[in-house]
């Protein structure tokens, strides 16, 4: 397994496995499956040129791409990890690890000393792999955008001081 930033010339497979992510979990992400379908080839070679304020990661096997996760820097500063999935046929073998890895390394290495999610607490699953990659819950929530009737709640990392 190699896990890596996108470039541009992986925007294909960055489209692919967005896409895999937001039908195989719909109501986990914050974007759609529609409105990502909707992103022309262009906004894709974009999304994949990785920046200070945004960058993808793929994790494959060979050249299969095998799972996904982001870091994203809002406007407020706030760095936060976004887009997380593994294909299902990968689940539980640490491809999951190594995706919160690199965008934790990504984010210290662009001076943030943390890094912010959002998850259903109802999906335990993701809420305990986060409690062991040092995540812990905030009071604080909001409605996920592509589900407003879910409500998600806020998890922080700090970066050992």
């Amino acid at each position: 397994m190699i896990i890596r930033p996108t470039t541009a010339g992986d925007w294909q497979a960055l489209k692919a496995t967005r896409l895999a992510a937001l039908l195989d979990a719909p109501a986990a992400f914050g974007a759609s499956h529609a409105s990502a379908a909707g992103f022309s080839d262009a906004d894709w070679q974009q999304r994949a040129v990785s920046t200070p304020q945004r960058t993808f990661f793929l994790a494959f096997d060979g050249e299969q791409p095998i799972g996904l996760a982001a870091q994203v820097v809002a406007a407020d500063g706030v760095c936060h990890l976004i887009a997380m999935w593994v294909h299902p046929d990968y689940r539980g073998l640490a491809v999951a690890q190594g995706l919160v890895d690199a965008v934790k390394q990504c984010a210290v290495g662009h001076g943030h000393g943390r890094l912010v999610l959002d998850v259903a607490p109802e999906n335990t699953r993701a809420a305990a792999f986060y409690q062991k990659q040092g995540f812990v819950f905030l009071p604080e929530w909001e409605a996920l955008e592509s589900h407003p009737h879910i409500q998600v709640q806020k998890m922080e990392w700090r970066a050992a001081a």
